[in-house]
């Protein structure tokens, strides 16, 4: 029996707008990961058992190759190619569920149609101080993903029995994706009582980390060797190796062909060094440079990134962006991180 941990005020203004609605649309934020997809899809079916239609899933821009397995992939409208069709979605939406962010402008470029449209909207997000833009927040920082809140909300709406097999696949590739498969976030007991009634409902859970995990091309893994080999650099603090930042040039990142979703995980792997517990990837994209941080036990990173790089996130897993050179971004994490890392 799972804790009911999603306020019954907050529950009841969500059911009582999506029974309102007719037609649904459902976004998340650029560049959707596991958990963004996840959410989304899963959402995306439920509504449809709740027989809402048109339902239409609208992300910012394509989700990495080794997400395009996941069910409903293959309907998802994306802003960056399809924004005409886009725009009318959720221009003539009754109701937008907004998953996996807490700010709009996490939806990039979609924001302005976003923030514009009519339809009423309903945020269901697990990163902190979530901004006050939907009619109703449902917000819980201390859940693993958005995809375990998704599985809470069909529970707590009184739905357990209509989640299907294709609906399970989806929460727990959320799931397993956004704790690094259960290796941080993840210390909840519930946590694994979810996971134990996907597997009943029929998930293979092997099968799924393998379709995720297992599916990179040559050029990703001469990337990930590259970073590890020739890029991780190593502080010392107290005399022991502490931290571990890896920096890459668009240059660098075109070498090996890099494709959306080639970096995910890298910023996890100098924590495999017995001594490092924080860990900083950074990549230069078009217009910024993309920042990932991690950590291990109580040594939060969410502060650091939003104190320097315009970010935030969890304690253990935070992001940030920085506008301008590389070579200043790294410049600008030597001469900090010291001051919050201990």
């Amino acid at each position: 029996m799972l804790q009911e941990i999603i306020n019954k005020k907050d529950m009841s203004a969500a059911v009582r707008l999506i029974s309102q609605a007719s037609s649904v649309a459902i976004v998340a934020h650029m560049s959707p990961d596991g958990d963004a997809m996840g959410s989304s899809l899963a959402m995306s079916i439920f509504m449809q058992v709740l027989r809402k239609s048109p339902v239409a899933v609208v992300m910012p821009n394509r989700c990495p190759q080794f997400l395009s397995w996941m069910p409903g992939c293959d309907a998802v409208v994306y802003y960056d190619s399809q924004q005409q069709e886009a725009d009318v979605i959720l221009r003539e939406a009754d109701l937008i569920l907004c998953l996996d962010f807490n700010t709009a402008k996490r939806v990039g470029q979609m924001e302005k149609a976003l923030l514009e449209s009519p339809a009423k909207k309903v945020l269901i997000d697990h990163h902190i101080e979530p901004d006050d833009f939907a009619d109703v927040v449902i917000s819980h920082p201390e859940a693993s993903s958005t995809s375990e809140l998704v599985f809470r909300f069909i529970c707590q709406s009184g739905h357990f029995s209509d989640i299907s097999l294709t609906m399970a696949q989806c929460i727990y590739t959320g799931m397993m994706t956004d704790t690094g498969n259960f290796s941080y976030n993840s210390q909840n007991p519930e946590l694994y009582n979810i996971v134990a009634e996907l597997m009943r409902i029929g998930i293979n859970k092997d099968e799924i980390y393998d379709k995720v995990f297992n599916t990179y091309s040559p050029d990703r893994l001469r990337f990930v060797g590259y970073c590890l080999y020739m890029k991780m650099k190593l502080y010392k603090i107290d005399k022991v190796q502490k931290v571990a930042l890896i920096a890459l040039s668009r240059q660098e990142l075109m070498r090996f062909n890099f494709q959306s979703g080639d970096a995910e995980g890298i910023v996890n792997m100098p924590m495999q060094i017995g001594s490092v517990v924080y860990s900083c990837f950074m990549r230069e994209d078009v217009d910024k440079i993309k920042i990932s941080f991690r950590s291990q036990g109580d040594r939060p990173v969410n502060e650091f990134a939003q104190d320097y790089f315009n970010g935030g996130g969890h304690k253990n897993a935070a992001g940030g962006e920085f506008y301008g050179k590389l070579e200043d971004a790294v410049n600008l994490f030597e001469q900090n991180f010291r001051k919050s890392f201990t």
